[in-house]
C-alpha cells in the first residue's frame, strides 16, 4: 500500500497540465488551456484543463476529474498504477508501508498482471542482450550489424529471447510470475502439458504505449527459413489493441507536437534508424494500414503527417485507402518517395540529421497532387483508365472536411488532367452531398435527443475567476438523465461549498444589547459555516447520492474545527466523489453573442456572495418546503372520510408549510400565485 503522505506529495508535485501535456497538443485559452478531446474524434476544442483548480473537463463526453483519474482514463490504469507512473515521473520514491494482503494480490486486474508480466519479460530480453552469451552472439550482434548504437538500443529496450525452448518460460515461473498470465501475455505457448517460450530465437521489440508502458512485443526471426513467419506479433489482449497502438509514439510524441508534423514510416528499424540520425517525430503502424484509432492517436498531437515511402509503386498504391481515410479525418497529408532501393532505414543510416532533414522536406509532396500525378501519368493514352481515375481523386477530395481545400484541389487536379474544373465540381458535389445524407440517417437513427419529456438541463452557474478563459465558453451536452428540483437546489448547495468554502460572507444575526433589547448586527462567518448552520437548524439534510458524502465530508472537518478544499474532493480516492466534484467546478455558463462582441461587462458570482449563498439556501429550503407540501396533499388525497383527525392533522401541517413557503418567497422576492 502507499502511504498516505507520499499520495499527497504526488498530487501537490503532479500537475495536470504538464500530464496531460504529454498525451495531447494543448493551446492556451486566458488562464486555462484546451484540446480536442483524447477520447472522441471531435473537430473543435471541448476539452478544458485548468492549472489553478488542477482538474480537466472533456466537454465532449462529460468525463472529468484529476491528474490520477485522467491516467485511469486515457491509459486505464488502476489508481495505484497511475499513482506510481506519476511518482516515476516527478522522481518522487515510494515506500510502500506494507507488503498486500494474498487477497490483495488476488485482486489485482488481468490488465495489471499482463503489464507486470511484460514488463519482467522487456527487462529479461534486454539483460539476455547485454549479459548472456548467447544473447550477445546472436542478438546484440544482429543489432550492431544493423548499424544500430547501444544508447539506441537500450532506448528502445531491445532485448532477445534466447533460443533454448523454454528458458524465458522457467525464468518467469520461478519468480513467481502465473503461468496463466504469461499465455494470456502471448510470451508462453502450451501445448500438450509442455509450456514453451512464444519468441524463442527471435530479437525482441517491445511496444510502449503513450505513457511507456509496454503493451506487447515485435519479435523478429534471425533465420533464412522462408518457410518460418519474419515477425511474430503479441496477441490481442485487454493491454494489447494494435489498431489503437503506434510504434514509437511514446519518444515522439513530445517532437511531434515540436514540428507539427509525424513521419509515418512502416517498420521498427525504420522508426528506429530515424530517431539514431536525429530525426524524432516518426512513429510506425507496424506494417499495416492506419486504422481509425491510430490516426486519432497522431491527430492528438498534430494535423500534420508525412508519409514514407521506400519507393515501390503497388505498396504506394495499396495504401491510398487508408490515406483517404487519414483524409476524412481533416488531417493534411503529405508523402516522400525515397531513391530506387532505399527506404527509411537504409537512408537514415548513411545521412546527416541535416540531410535526412532536407532530404523530407525538399520531396515532401500534396497527397492529393502527388495522387493525381502518379495515376495521371499511368492512363497516359487510355480515355476510359483515365475517366475512372479522375473519379477515383475526386472521391478522395471528397473526404476533406475542409471546403476550402476541397476548392484548391479540385482546381489543381483539373490543371493536371486537363479537364473543365466545372465537371470535377459537379463530380464532387455530387459525392459530397450523398456523404452528407447519409451522415445524416446515421445520426437519425443512433442519436437520441438531449432532453426529452418534462427533462432540463441542469442550471448553470457563473464561472469562478480562476477559471475564467479568453476563449469562448464551450458547454457540455448533459447526458439524458430526469432529475427533480431538488437535485439542481442541491448540487448548487454544493456548488457553492466547493467553490466558496473557505470564503468569508457577511449575514445578519439576532442579539441582545446594553440594555436587553434585540437588534440586527451584520457578522462575518464562511461559506462552510452559514449553510451547515442554516439546514442543519431546520433538521434538514441532503438526500442525492451524488452529493451526501460531500456534504458529510465538510460537515465532519468543520466539527473538527478545519474547512475543507476542493482539491479534498478533486484528489480523492473515491472516483465517483471526484467525478462529482471535477463536473461542478467545471460548470460554464452561455454568454451571449452580443455580450461579447460588444464586451458587456458581466458581474460576477464572487462579487455578491452573500446574496448568492443566501438565495441559494433558501432555494433549498423553499423546494424542501414545497416538496413536503405536495406529499401531504397526496397524503390527505388518499385518507378516507372517516379519518377526519388524520385529515385535520395533515392540513393544519399543510397550512403551516404554506405560511413557511411566503415567508421563504419574500426573502427571495418572488411572487407567490
Amino acid at each position: 500500500m502507499i502511504p498516505k503522505e507520499t499520495i499527497d506529495e504526488i498530487f501537490q508535485t503532479a500537475r495536470v497540465e504538464e500530464v496531460i501535456g504529454d498525451f495531447v497538443q494543448m493551446k492556451k485559452a486566458g488562464s486555462s488551456f484546451k484540446a480536442k478531446s483524447p477520447f472522441t474524434d471531435e473537430k473543435t476544442a471541448s476539452f478544458m484543463i485548468s492549472p489553478a483548480k488542477q482538474i480537466w473537463k472533456c466537454f465532449s463526453t462529460g468525463k472529468g476529474g484529476n491528474v490520477v483519474s485522467f491516467l485511469m482514463e486515457h491509459e486505464h490504469f488502476s489508481y495505484v498504477e497511475a499513482l506510481k507512473w506519476l511518482a516515476n515521473k516527478y522522481g518522487i520514491e515510494i515506500k510502500e508501508d506494507r507488503k498486500r494482503t494474498p487477497e490483495e494480490i488476488q485482486a489485482t486486474t488481468i490488465r495489471e498482471n499482463l503489464s507486470i508480466v511484460n514488463e519482467f519479460a522487456a527487462k529479461h530480453f534486454e539483460d539476455n542482450l547485454f549479459e548472456n552469451e548467447s544473447g550477445k552472439a546472436i542478438g546484440l550482434s544482429y543489432f550492431v550489424k544493423r548499424g544500430f548504437r547501444e544508447d539506441i538500443i537500450r532506448k528502445f529496450n531491445l532485448g532477445y529471447c534466447i533460443e533454448t525452448s523454454n528458458a524465458f518460460t522457467e525464468t518467469a515461473l520461478k519468480k513467481g510470475y502465473k503461468l496463466e498470465f504469461l499465455e494470456k501475455a502471448g510470451l508462453t505457448k502450451t501445448k500438450e502439458g509442455r509450456s514453451f517460450d512464444f519468441f524463442r530465437g527471435r530479437v525482441m521489440f517491445p511496444i510502449h504505449s503513450v505513457a511507456g508502458k509496454i503493451l506487447g512485443f515485435g519479435g523478429r526471426t534471425l533465420k533464412a527459413d522462408k518457410k518460418i513467419a519474419k515477425y511474430f506479433n503479441s496477441p490481442e489482449s485487454e493491454l494489447y489493441n494494435k489498431s489503437k497502438i503506434l510504434y514509437g509514439l511514446y519518444f515522439a510524441k513530445n517532437n511531434i507536437i515540436k514540428y507539427d508534423n509525424c513521419y509515418l514510416v512502416e517498420g521498427y528499424t525504420d522508426v528506429i534508424s530515424m530517431h539514431q540520425a536525429g530525426v524524432q517525430n516518426v512513429v510506425s503502424s507496424s506494417g499495416t494500414s492506419l486504422t481509425s484509432g491510430q490516426i486519432n492517436l497522431i491527430k492528438r498531437y498534430s494535423d500534420n503527417i508525412t508519409i514514407l515511402y521506400d519507393g515501390d509503386a503497388a505498396g504506394i498504391k495499396a495504401s491510398f485507402r487508408g490515406i483517404d481515410m487519414i483524409l476524412e479525418h481533416g488531417m493534411n497529408v503529405r508523402v516522400v518517395l525515397f531513391p530506387d532501393g532505399e527506404d527509411p532505414d537504409s537512408f537514415a543510416k548513411k545521412s546527416s540529421t541535416e540531410e535526412l532533414s532536407t532530404y523530407i522536406t525538399d520531396n515532401a509532396k500534396d497527397f492529393i497532387v502527388f495522387k493525381s500525378d502518379l495515376l495521371s501519368k499511368e492512363a497516359a493514352g487510355d480515355p476510359l483508365k483515365k475517366a475512372q481515375l479522375i473519379r477515383d481523386i475526386v472521391s478522395s477530395i471528397a473526404l476533406i472536411p475542409d471546403r476550402i481545400k476541397q476548392q484548391v484541389y479540385t482546381k489543381e487536379c483539373a490543371n493536371i488532367f486537363d479537364i473543365e474544373e466545372d465537371i470535377l465540381v459537379d463530380e464532387l458535389v455530387k459525392l459530397v452531398r450523398d456523404k452528407e445524407q447519409k451522415a445524416a440517417k446515421r445520426r437519425q437513427f443512433s442519436q437520441p435527443s438531449s432532453f426529452g419529456g418534462n427533462e432540463e438541463p441542469p442550471p448553470e452557474a457563473l464561472i469562478p475567476p480562476e477559471y475564467q478563459t479568453d476563449a469562448p465558453p464551450v458547454i457540455t451536452t448533459p447526458q439524458k438523465v430526469k432529475y427533480d428540483n431538488l437535485y439542481y437546489q442541491e448540487r448548487d448547495l454544493i456548488r457553492l461549498l466547493l467553490n466558496y468554502g473557505p470564503f468569508s460572507v457577511k449575514t445578519k444575526q439576532i442579539q441582545e444589547n446594553d440594555k436587553g433589547e434585540q437588534e440586527e448586527i451584520f457578522v462575518e462567518v464562511s461559506v462552510v459555516q452559514l449553510i451547515l448552520h442554516e439546514l442543519e437548524v431546520d433538521g434538514m439534510v441532503l438526500i442525492h447520492p451524488d452529493f451526501v458524502e460531500i456534504f458529510k465530508a465538510y460537515k465532519t472537518a468543520f466539527e473538527e474545527g478545519k474547512i475543507l478544499e476542493e482539491k479534498n474532493f478533486t484528489r480523492n480516492e473515491d472516483v465517483a466523489i471526484a467525478n462529482v466534484a471535477v463536473d461542478i467546478l467545471s460548470e460554464k455558463n452561455e454568454l451571449s453573442p452580443q455580450w461579447v462582441t460588444q464586451k458587456v461587462k458581466i458581474k460576477r458570482e464572487v462579487d455578491n456572495l452573500d446574496r448568492a449563498v443566501i438565495e441559494a439556501i433558501y432555494s433549498y429550503k423553499s423546494c424542501k418546503v414545497m416538496d413536503e407540501i405536495n406529499t401531504l396533499q397526496h397524503d390527505m388525497g388518499q385518507i378516507g372520510s372517516e379519518d377526519l383527525d388524520g385529515f385535520h392533522a395533515l392540513m393544519t401541517r399543510q397550512m403551516k408549510l404554506e405560511k413557511v413557503k411566503l415567508v421563504l418567497s419574500a426573502k427571495l422576492g418572488r411572487r407567490i400565485i
